[in-house]
């Protein structure tokens, strides 16, 4: 008869738990795999292989009871670095959709407004163009790639232990906010200028030509211009997007 000991349980169990409960945190907060269209079955599938897959690097854990105290801040720890990986992303394409409201405002297209049901929140098509734009981008650049690897190095950063708030006193998650607004002016800065470029020349027009009714001409000639400029634009975002991931990506290395 086959007899399993307590400890021995847990120095099977403790290897795998504590990487699957920091990947789920992850694939719950991800852009692209946290959202609503995505099963919690492939979540926690995802969570599980990876978990499995990233055990020959991963520093070797400490056996912990697991109706301990020890290890219900073990929990909390996994799941406020692994909800904070995912936040790192979410911040970056925060800031590209940040980036399309600002050029859609200057376009004039934020009246377009419709309800987004992957954020349940209102946006706009110039924000969600570039919001499902940056989304190709991320997989078919190799994002994720990029995030399952710092997730696995965060171990190393990060090892599992007692205290799940000095991950905060290291990072400081909550100076990420100026990424959104740097990143999207960044990203918006030339069609900005050149949309001023328009609306100058349509000012000066209008004291010429007082004549030329500016508010039937200056729309369409607005619109048309942004949207010249953002196709001439568009092959220019893989590069700060790939930096501003890659940014937020080493402060979990």
């Amino acid at each position: 008869m086959i007899s399993l000991s307590e400890a021995q349980i847990l120095a099977w169990v403790t290897p795998l738990l504590w990487p699957f409960l920091r990947a789920l945190a992850l694939f719950s907060s991800l852009p692209v795999l946290g959202t609503r269209t995505v099963p919690a079955r492939v979540r926690i599938g995802l969570s599980a292989f990876v978990a499995l897959a990233a055990q020959p690097t991963l520093p070797v854990a400490v056996a912990v009871p697991l109706d301990s105290p020890v290890a219900f801040m073990l929990v909390l720890q996994q799941m406020v670095i692994g909800l904070a990986l995912g936040f790192s992303v979410r911040v970056v394409f925060a800031a590209v959709e940040f980036a399309g409201e600002v050029i859609g405002l200057q376009m004039g297209l934020n009246f377009a407004g419709f309800f987004d049901p992957l954020s349940a929140s209102s946006g706009t098509a110039s924000s969600r163009f570039f919001g499902t734009l940056v989304a190709w981008l991320f997989v078919v650049g190799g994002g994720h790639l990029l995030v399952i690897a710092a997730l696995v190095q965060s171990f190393g950063a990060f090892p599992a232990g007692p205290e799940p708030f000095e991950f905060f006193k290291t990072v400081q998650p909550q100076r990420w906010g100026s990424e959104i607004f740097s990143l999207g002016l960044w990203i918006a800065l030339p069609l900005i200028a050149m949309l001023l470029m328009v609306n100058l020349v349509l000012g000066l027009i209008s004291r010429v030509a007082s004549q030329i009714n500016v508010f039937s001409v200056g729309f369409p000639i607005t619109l048309s211009v942004g949207l010249l400029g953002m196709l001439m634009t568009l092959p220019a975002l893989e590069q700060p997007f790939t930096m501003a991931l890659e940014r937020m990506l080493s402060f979990f290395r």
